[in-house]
Protein backbone atom coordinates (compact mmCIF):
# COMPACT_ATOMS: atom_id res chain seq x y z
CA UNK A 1 0.00 0.00 0.00
CA UNK A 2 2.58 2.30 0.95
CA UNK A 3 4.58 1.73 -2.19
CA UNK A 4 1.55 2.59 -4.54
CA UNK A 5 0.96 5.83 -2.83
CA UNK A 6 4.45 6.40 -2.30
CA UNK A 7 6.53 5.16 -5.21
CA UNK A 8 10.19 6.17 -4.10
CA UNK A 9 9.67 4.74 -0.47
CA UNK A 10 9.48 7.95 1.25
CA UNK A 11 7.54 7.98 4.86
CA UNK A 12 4.49 9.66 4.98
CA UNK A 13 6.33 12.57 7.72
CA UNK A 14 8.28 13.76 4.30
CA UNK A 15 5.99 13.67 1.87
CA UNK A 16 5.91 16.95 -0.43
CA UNK A 17 9.07 18.08 0.97
CA UNK A 18 12.58 18.33 -0.33
CA UNK A 19 15.57 16.18 0.05
CA UNK A 20 17.81 18.95 1.25
CA UNK A 21 19.51 19.12 4.29
CA UNK A 22 18.20 22.28 6.18
CA UNK A 23 20.28 25.34 6.79
CA UNK A 24 22.80 24.98 9.58
CA UNK A 25 23.50 27.63 11.71
CA UNK A 26 27.06 28.59 10.38
CA UNK A 27 25.69 29.30 7.24
CA UNK A 28 22.53 31.48 8.53
CA UNK A 29 25.56 33.35 10.77
CA UNK A 30 27.72 34.18 7.70
CA UNK A 31 24.62 35.58 5.72
CA UNK A 32 23.83 38.07 8.46
CA UNK A 33 27.66 39.15 8.46
CA UNK A 34 27.12 39.60 4.72
CA UNK A 35 24.66 41.29 4.87
CA UNK A 36 25.80 43.17 7.72
CA UNK A 37 28.83 44.19 5.26
CA UNK A 38 26.69 44.84 2.28
CA UNK A 39 24.65 47.51 4.46
CA UNK A 40 27.84 49.08 5.55
CA UNK A 41 28.91 49.19 1.86
CA UNK A 42 25.65 50.93 0.74
CA UNK A 43 25.92 53.36 4.25
CA UNK A 44 29.64 54.46 2.92
CA UNK A 45 28.31 54.78 -0.24
CA UNK A 46 25.60 56.81 0.90
CA UNK A 47 27.89 59.38 3.06
CA UNK A 48 30.48 59.82 0.29
CA UNK A 49 27.46 60.91 -1.68
CA UNK A 50 26.82 63.50 0.62
CA UNK A 51 30.02 64.74 1.57
CA UNK A 52 31.12 65.17 -2.61
CA UNK A 53 27.53 67.05 -2.82
CA UNK A 54 28.41 69.02 0.14
CA UNK A 55 32.02 69.77 -1.24
CA UNK A 56 30.34 70.86 -5.33
CA UNK A 57 27.85 73.05 -3.54
CA UNK A 58 31.01 74.95 -1.37
CA UNK A 59 33.02 74.93 -5.10
CA UNK A 60 29.72 76.10 -6.40
CA UNK A 61 29.57 79.22 -3.57
CA UNK A 62 32.87 79.73 -3.80
CA UNK A 63 33.07 80.33 -7.72
CA UNK A 64 29.98 82.64 -7.62
CA UNK A 65 31.64 84.89 -5.00
CA UNK A 66 35.22 84.66 -6.85
CA UNK A 67 32.87 85.75 -10.11
CA UNK A 68 31.34 88.40 -8.56
CA UNK A 69 33.83 89.99 -6.89
CA UNK A 70 36.37 90.16 -9.92
CA UNK A 71 33.12 91.51 -12.09
CA UNK A 72 33.23 94.40 -9.19
CA UNK A 73 36.53 94.82 -9.07
CA UNK A 74 37.36 95.14 -12.90
CA UNK A 75 33.92 97.27 -12.96
CA UNK A 76 35.68 98.95 -10.30
CA UNK A 77 38.77 99.94 -12.92
CA UNK A 78 36.98 100.72 -15.15
CA UNK A 79 35.06 103.17 -13.76
CA UNK A 80 38.47 104.65 -12.39
CA UNK A 81 39.95 104.42 -15.75
CA UNK A 82 36.84 106.52 -17.03
CA UNK A 83 36.91 109.18 -14.72
CA UNK A 84 40.25 109.68 -13.25
CA UNK A 85 41.65 112.13 -16.11
CA UNK A 86 38.44 114.27 -15.98
CA UNK A 87 38.93 117.70 -14.79
CA UNK A 88 37.41 118.23 -11.85
CA UNK A 89 34.73 122.27 -11.30
CA UNK A 90 37.03 125.03 -11.12
CA UNK A 91 36.37 125.06 -6.95
CA UNK A 92 38.69 122.02 -6.65
CA UNK A 93 40.78 123.17 -9.76
CA UNK A 94 41.57 120.24 -11.58
CA UNK A 95 45.07 118.83 -12.50
CA UNK A 96 46.77 118.65 -16.26
CA UNK A 97 49.81 117.17 -17.65
CA UNK A 98 52.83 118.67 -19.90
CA UNK A 99 53.89 117.81 -23.53
CA UNK A 100 57.33 118.19 -24.49
CA UNK A 101 57.46 121.60 -26.58
CA UNK A 102 60.65 122.53 -28.01
CA UNK A 103 63.66 121.83 -25.26
CA UNK A 104 65.06 125.69 -24.27
CA UNK A 105 68.65 125.51 -23.26
CA UNK A 106 69.14 126.59 -19.49
CA UNK A 107 71.13 130.48 -19.17
CA UNK A 108 74.70 130.50 -18.26
CA UNK A 109 74.21 131.65 -14.64
CA UNK A 110 73.77 129.63 -11.65
CA UNK A 111 69.81 130.28 -12.17
CA UNK A 112 68.79 127.79 -14.94
CA UNK A 113 65.55 128.08 -16.60
CA UNK A 114 62.62 125.09 -16.51
CA UNK A 115 62.78 123.83 -19.74
CA UNK A 116 58.81 125.20 -20.36
CA UNK A 117 57.56 126.47 -23.29
CA UNK A 118 58.88 130.25 -22.81
CA UNK A 119 62.89 130.34 -22.44
CA UNK A 120 61.74 133.76 -20.78
CA UNK A 121 61.02 131.84 -17.66
CA UNK A 122 64.66 131.03 -17.48
CA UNK A 123 66.06 134.46 -17.87
CA UNK A 124 63.62 135.49 -15.00
CA UNK A 125 64.64 132.45 -12.87
CA UNK A 126 68.32 133.78 -13.21
CA UNK A 127 67.65 137.49 -12.05
CA UNK A 128 65.11 135.88 -9.04
CA UNK A 129 66.92 132.98 -7.67
CA UNK A 130 70.58 133.42 -5.40
CA UNK A 131 73.26 131.88 -7.16
CA UNK A 132 73.94 129.61 -4.67
CA UNK A 133 71.04 128.37 -4.20
CA UNK A 134 70.77 124.28 -3.71
CA UNK A 135 67.09 123.94 -3.92
CA UNK A 136 67.56 125.87 -7.58
CA UNK A 137 70.36 123.56 -9.09
CA UNK A 138 68.75 120.20 -8.24
CA UNK A 139 66.01 121.31 -9.88
CA UNK A 140 68.22 121.96 -12.33
CA UNK A 141 69.52 118.86 -12.59
CA UNK A 142 66.22 116.98 -13.05
CA UNK A 143 65.35 119.33 -15.58
CA UNK A 144 68.64 118.90 -17.87
CA UNK A 145 67.93 114.61 -17.76
CA UNK A 146 64.63 115.42 -18.82
CA UNK A 147 65.85 117.60 -21.46
CA UNK A 148 68.49 115.16 -22.59
CA UNK A 149 65.33 112.49 -22.88
CA UNK A 150 66.70 110.66 -19.59
CA UNK A 151 62.50 110.44 -18.02
CA UNK A 152 62.81 107.94 -15.75
CA UNK A 153 66.20 109.58 -14.12
CA UNK A 154 64.62 112.92 -14.52
CA UNK A 155 61.60 111.69 -12.54
CA UNK A 156 63.49 110.36 -9.76
CA UNK A 157 65.33 113.41 -9.58
CA UNK A 158 62.23 115.99 -9.47
CA UNK A 159 60.79 113.59 -7.03
CA UNK A 160 63.70 114.15 -4.61
CA UNK A 161 63.72 117.74 -5.00
CA UNK A 162 60.16 118.18 -3.98
CA UNK A 163 60.69 116.15 -1.70
CA UNK A 164 63.74 117.76 -0.05
CA UNK A 165 62.90 121.31 -0.89
CA UNK A 166 58.45 121.25 -0.61
CA UNK A 167 58.20 125.06 -0.53
CA UNK A 168 60.92 126.03 -2.88
CA UNK A 169 59.06 127.60 -5.70
CA UNK A 170 60.75 125.55 -8.50
CA UNK A 171 58.33 122.62 -6.93
CA UNK A 172 55.39 123.49 -9.31
CA UNK A 173 58.33 123.81 -12.24
CA UNK A 174 58.94 120.39 -10.78
CA UNK A 175 55.75 118.40 -10.22
CA UNK A 176 54.94 119.79 -13.89
CA UNK A 177 57.99 118.44 -15.40
CA UNK A 178 57.31 114.92 -13.82
CA UNK A 179 53.99 115.04 -15.71
CA UNK A 180 55.53 116.21 -18.71
CA UNK A 181 58.06 113.09 -18.66
CA UNK A 182 55.78 110.83 -18.18
CA UNK A 183 53.92 111.69 -21.13
CA UNK A 184 57.45 112.21 -23.04
CA UNK A 185 57.55 108.39 -22.09
CA UNK A 186 53.79 107.35 -23.38
CA UNK A 187 52.54 106.73 -20.00
CA UNK A 188 49.68 109.47 -20.51
CA UNK A 189 47.47 108.37 -18.05
CA UNK A 190 50.14 108.92 -14.84
CA UNK A 191 51.18 111.90 -16.85
CA UNK A 192 47.56 113.32 -16.62
CA UNK A 193 47.05 111.77 -12.42
CA UNK A 194 50.23 114.08 -12.07
CA UNK A 195 49.37 117.21 -13.60
CA UNK A 196 46.03 117.03 -12.09
CA UNK A 197 47.67 116.56 -8.70
CA UNK A 198 49.66 119.57 -9.29
CA UNK A 199 47.58 121.92 -10.47
CA UNK A 200 45.22 120.64 -7.21
CA UNK A 201 48.01 121.02 -5.38
CA UNK A 202 48.99 124.16 -5.95
CA UNK A 203 46.53 126.20 -8.20
CA UNK A 204 48.56 129.34 -7.54
CA UNK A 205 52.01 127.96 -8.39
CA UNK A 206 54.11 129.06 -11.70
CA UNK A 207 53.06 126.35 -13.79
CA UNK A 208 49.36 125.58 -12.65
CA UNK A 209 48.17 126.80 -16.05
CA UNK A 210 50.70 124.96 -18.03
CA UNK A 211 49.93 122.07 -15.91
CA UNK A 212 46.36 122.50 -17.40
CA UNK A 213 47.27 122.47 -21.01
CA UNK A 214 48.95 119.51 -20.22
CA UNK A 215 46.94 117.60 -19.17
CA UNK A 216 44.47 118.45 -22.11
CA UNK A 217 47.42 117.04 -24.23
CA UNK A 218 47.41 113.44 -22.38
CA UNK A 219 43.93 113.68 -22.37
CA UNK A 220 43.92 113.72 -26.50
CA UNK A 221 46.59 110.73 -26.00
CA UNK A 222 44.11 109.00 -24.55
CA UNK A 223 41.44 109.46 -27.28
CA UNK A 224 38.96 111.78 -24.89
CA UNK A 225 39.10 115.26 -26.79
CA UNK A 226 35.95 116.34 -25.05
CA UNK A 227 37.33 116.10 -21.52
CA UNK A 228 40.67 118.01 -23.15
CA UNK A 229 38.20 120.39 -24.24
CA UNK A 230 36.98 120.86 -20.48
CA UNK A 231 40.74 121.33 -19.42
CA UNK A 232 41.58 123.58 -21.71
CA UNK A 233 38.30 125.81 -20.85
CA UNK A 234 38.85 125.39 -17.02
CA UNK A 235 42.82 126.87 -17.77
CA UNK A 236 40.77 129.97 -19.47
CA UNK A 237 38.30 130.36 -16.50
CA UNK A 238 40.62 130.20 -13.92
CA UNK A 239 43.64 132.38 -15.49
CA UNK A 240 42.14 134.30 -18.06
CA UNK A 241 44.35 137.61 -18.80
CA UNK A 242 47.11 135.91 -16.33
CA UNK A 243 47.99 133.50 -19.25
CA UNK A 244 51.43 133.95 -20.54
CA UNK A 245 51.06 134.88 -24.38
CA UNK A 246 53.42 131.94 -25.38
CA UNK A 247 50.81 129.24 -23.25
CA UNK A 248 47.61 131.61 -24.69
CA UNK A 249 48.56 130.66 -28.46
CA UNK A 250 49.18 126.88 -27.57
CA UNK A 251 45.21 126.84 -25.67
CA UNK A 252 44.23 128.38 -28.95
CA UNK A 253 45.92 125.79 -31.12
CA UNK A 254 45.01 122.56 -29.10
CA UNK A 255 41.40 123.71 -29.15
CA UNK A 256 41.41 123.88 -32.67
CA UNK A 257 42.57 120.42 -32.67
CA UNK A 258 40.48 118.93 -30.60
CA UNK A 259 37.62 120.74 -32.04
CA UNK A 260 36.15 122.22 -28.65
CA UNK A 261 32.96 124.30 -28.91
Amino acid sequence: MQRQVFPRGRPADTAGFAGDPAATQSSVATLDQRLDAVERQMADMLRQSEENGHRLQTIEADFARFRTDQAGRIAALEQRMSEAPAPVPATTAPATDLPKPAPAKPPKTSSKGEGGPAAADAASAATSTPATDPGEDAYTQGFKLWEAGSYDEAITSLRAFTSAYPRHRRVSYANNLIGRALLDKGESRAAAEALLANYRGNPSGERAADSLYYLGQALMKLGQPGQACKAYSELEAVYGAKVRADLKKQVSDAKAQAQCS
